[in-house]
């Protein structure tokens, strides 16, 4: 898999969530997005749903495609390429 797109996911999450304490490296590519280790919540997702249109241009259009995109930086790598892909 695309480890560019991977590390610009990384980026992304660490500058939009204000992740000051940590850097791209300290999230593992399975590491779960929302929950207890990152402190991200749902207003986070609209937020990072809106920053892969915006960077990538790929729109993630309800919950039922968004919930397992979102889940790791794995996950949503391999929907955008998927969607890039179509």
């Amino acid at each position: 898999m695309n480890t560019e797109l991977k590390e610009q996911l990384k980026q992304i999450v660490v500058t939009e969530f204000d992740l000051s304490d940590m850097g791209p490296e300290d999230i593992q590519d399975d590491d779960i997005l929302f929950g207890d280790k990152f402190g991200l919540d749902s207003i986070d997702a609209v937020e990072l749903v809106f920053q892969v249109k915006n960077h990538f241009g790929v729109e993630i259009r309800d919950m039922k495609e968004g919930r397992p995109a979102l889940q790791s930086i794995n996950t949503l790598a391999e929907f955008i390429q998927r969607r890039l892909a179509q």
